[in-house]
């Protein structure tokens, strides 16, 4: 060890001593959380540079409300026009009140868009009975709706009808034990029935 001048030298080897003893104290004390630091690291490595996680998404649940009925962008293009008015409540679907004896269906909700001069947007979700399902689809096939029944992309099998009057249009899906019906008089978004169905069945 060098000579400092103006220090002495039986004061710098205790001093000395005292320092490589802390040292080797220190590291002693450190010695048990060595293993654990060398994983963490290798563990932060391998998440830096391996696949990421699969993250499985929670199951859709079929709309049960107004928000929730619809894609966001269409919501977003109902609730913010001046001309869009929602109303919210549970009554019974508004087109073909013989389908609706017939199946005696649970509403679930009804989602009513008043637009100006006396257009409107009607949609009404319901529960059915695989009984009432049946009887509402032989009904609007009575009334002259144009029904055809094919598998969806769940492969389930939806009943779809539809019938056009002058400027109201009325659409029904049926699927399991859900009865979609909406009724448009003088405006039809694009794709309205469809994402109203989808969103109803399975959330989207």
């Amino acid at each position: 060890m060098a000579r400092i001048g103006g220090r002495s030298l039986w004061l710098a080897w205790p001093a000395g001593l005292f320092c490589l003893a802390a040292v080797v104290g220190l590291g002693v004390l450190a010695a048990p959380g060595v293993p654990g630091a060398i994983a963490f690291v290798g563990d932060t490595l391998r998440a830096a540079t391996g696949r990421p996680a699969t993250v499985e998404a929670e199951p859709a649940t079929p709309a049960g409300d107004c928000r929730h009925l619809y894609s966001q962008p269409m919501w977003s293009s109902l609730v913010w026009s001046p001309e869009a008015l929602l109303s919210q409540r549970r009554t019974a679907p508004l087109s073909t009140p013989e389908a609706v004896a017939a199946a005696a269906p649970t509403t679930v909700v009804t989602c009513h868009w008043r637009g100006v001069e006396g257009r409107f947007l009607e949609t009404t979700v319901s529960t059915v009975t695989a009984e009432g399902s049946a009887a509402a689809a032989a009904t609007l096939a009575a009334q002259g709706f144009a029904c055809e029944t094919a598998p969806d992309a769940t492969q389930t099998s939806v009943t779809h009808c539809e019938r056009t009057s002058g400027e109201v249009e009325e659409v029904h899906d049926l699927r399991g034990d859900r009865w979609v019906s909406s009724t448009l008089s003088g405006w039809s978004p694009d794709g309205y029935a469809a994402i109203v169905a989808s969103h109803a069945f399975s959330g989207g």
